[in-house]
């Protein structure tokens, strides 16, 4: 399944990497440093939650299945 949320906040991290690589300055470094890991856990955080729906839905579907299987019974 596709994640928007994730590619988003994914690509924002790169990018606050890419910053924090070519910055001359210590303070815009460590603002862009600070920048990707919050970015990188929103990513991580967007990820965890669509695994999560995953396996609520194919826990729903097997119910379903199950329930439909004791009915034809």
């Amino acid at each position: 399944m596709a994640n928007p949320s994730y590619e988003f906040y994914s690509a924002r991290a790169a990018e606050s990497a890419a910053e924090a690589k070519a910055a001359t300055l210590d303070n815009v470094r460590e603002r862009a440093l600070r920048s990707k890991a919050t970015w990188q856990a929103l990513a991580d955080q967007a990820r965890a939650v669509v695994q999560q729906r995953e396996k609520i839905e194919t826990a729903k579907a097997a119910a379903r299945a199950a329930e439909r299987d004791a009915g034809d019974s």
